[in-house]
């Protein structure tokens, strides 16, 4: 002050303090101070106090214990100490720019860190609070700070250790609490926040597969928002590769994210089929990882979950009146031929398209078709392709040919070594060579078991049936002959599971009816 006063000009002048850190108030704190009146230090304005003291160099070259000094000794002994002082102190750093030449927020954001590790391992110690998440007690503090401040936060966790579960529960309270309300495509303090929420999810660590750590919903949410306000490419790239990595576990309205930027559709085709394509690589890594050799029945299963979820998926959007038939082949043809053990679901979803797009060429139709296997529909399916007069004539045909088959492999019981027979009549080979199913040979065998019996059972009604002739032949008259004649015929075709039996049957009635015949006529 007296430098400012000793170069003044003219001594009727007024002398302007710019910029004071804090305003009004905090000066009136320093006037205090130089006067002796007593004042309180708080979190909420040690940071005023400590900018302030700065900007008037009150530093111990002139006065022992000088206002710099009781700042600076107000935050270590009772900021940096506590998690809650110091999230109090960050905030007000955030009105206070030159707070970062005196490096308050870089301190502010260790002790925090410091504080979050102290808290978590209390947490794990202590029976009380043992199975509870330790960032319950502190994650709506957080939810207060800037993002700059909070990502700064968050970044010094995750260095310090803290465990990733705890980061992500504060992630998604943070986008919550800041994203809440009407979306702004052209916010870029919104967009902003969803970009650096991105880079704060925790990396991915061995096992995340199995025991992933970031909810779907969170990671759906964040894509949908960022498609609308329109994130960095990198950014909605990262967001469809974790979802990738969990596709099994998501549901059908996850998948139903709408179309924003293209017109052709109303949905958006283009980022499911991305995360398909990530599903289908992390599937590919674990195989390399895991050997050919090993058993891949987790990855398999998996897959079959993501086949019924895209068949869903597919008959979902397949009214759509704009999406074209590239879109859609697109992920049928992503997906390999073992994701699905029955092509009833693809069907649907084909048959569906084919009704909302009735303007489709032949070749379309037949192209289309192709990716429906004849020998993996059930019985039921079956029955609806041979009356669909929206489907091509071939089709028809290929899937009359196969029940054809289907059936007199059934009645003969024969079998194809690596076909398996399922209980709703369907045969597959469209099996990944490294799983065993188990279940399925075990439907095969009891098929055949019943198929066995049902030949034993054919076989006692035609010995039955004979017995009841021969006793018949002797107790009927001259008219015993066609009755017997008749009989005959009808034993023959009830004989039908009976293969030879059944010719058996027939030569013996005809020599029958010609001996009576002959007989009849000597007399």
């Amino acid at each position: 002050m007296r430098k400012m006063v000793r170069d003044l000009k003219d001594s009727s002048s007024m002398i302007e303090l710019r910029d004071f850190p804090g305003g009004p108030p905090t000066f009136e704190l320093t006037m205090k101070f130089c006067y002796g009146i007593n004042f309180e230090i708080t979190a909420s304005n040690v940071v005023a106090l400590r900018c302030a003291a700065g900007y008037l160099q009150m530093t111990e070259d002139y006065k022992e214990k000088n206002l710099i000094f009781r700042a600076e000794n107000y935050l270590d002994q009772i900021v940096f100490r506590s998690f809650h002082e110091s999230v109090l102190v960050l905030c007000s750093c955030q009105t206070q720019e030159i707070a970062e030449t005196y490096e308050v927020p870089d301190r502010c954001v260790e002790a925090i860190a410091m504080n979050a590790c102290r808290k978590q391992l209390v947490s794990c110690l202590s029976e009380e609070l043992k199975g509870r998440d330790c960032l319950e007690l502190w994650t709506e503090e957080l939810s207060a700070l800037g993002i700059d401040y909070y990502s700064r936060v968050v970044f010094e966790m995750a260095r310090l250790g803290v465990r990733s579960e705890s980061i992500v529960a504060s992630l998604v309270h943070y986008a919550k609490t800041s994203l809440k309300g009407i979306i702004n495509p052209n916010c870029q303090e919104q967009r902003k926040i969803i970009e650096t929420m991105v880079t704060l999810l925790p990396n991915d660590e061995k096992g995340s597969y199995s025991l992933p750590i970031i909810p779907l919903s969170f990671l759906f949410g964040m894509l949908k928002v960022g498609t609308i306000i329109d994130i960095e490419i990198s950014c909605r790239l990262e967001l469809k590769r974790r979802i990738g990595h969990q596709l099994e576990t998501v549901s059908l309205d996850d998948l139903l994210i709408p179309s924003v930027q293209n017109k052709d559709s109303m949905y958006d085709v283009d980022s499911v089929h991305k995360i398909l394509t990530f599903f289908l690589e992390r599937i590919e890594e674990e195989d390399e990882e895991c050997g050919y050799e090993s058993d891949s029945t987790g990855q398999h299963s998996s897959l079959l979950k993501v086949g019924r979820i895209m068949d869903a998926y597919l008959a979902e959007i397949a009214p759509d009146p704009y999406l074209s038939l590239l879109k859609f082949t697109a992920i049928i043809e992503t997906l390999p031929e073992h994701s699905r053990i029955i092509d009833d679901g693809i069907y649907r979803a084909i048959d569906m398209y084919l009704k909302a797009h009735p303007l489709l060429t032949e070749e379309e139709c037949k192209k289309l078709c192709k990716f429906i296997d004849c020998k993996k529909l059930s019985q039921e399916a079956s029955n609806h392709v041979a009356q669909n007069d929206r489907l091509p004539v071939q089709m028809v045909v290929r899937v009359l040919y196969t029940e054809q088959l289907r059936l007199k492999k059934a009645l003969s019981g024969d079998s194809e070594e690596g076909s398996w027979v399922f209980s709703s009549g369907v045969r597959s080979r469209a099996v990944s060579p490294r799983d065993t199913y188990a279940s399925l040979r075990r439907e095969n065998r009891e098929l055949k078991l019943e198929i066995s019996r049902m030949r034993v059972r054919v076989s006692e009604l035609e010995k039955e049936h004979n017995l009841m002739k021969h006793e018949m032949m002797e107790k009927s008259g001259n008219n015993g002959g066609t009755f017997l004649t008749s009989l005959s015929k009808g034993i023959g075709r009830i004989a039908i599971f009976g293969g030879e039996n059944r010719e058996k049957v027939n030569r013996k009635s005809r020599s029958l009816s010609e001996r009576k015949t002959s007989s009849r006529r000597g007399r």
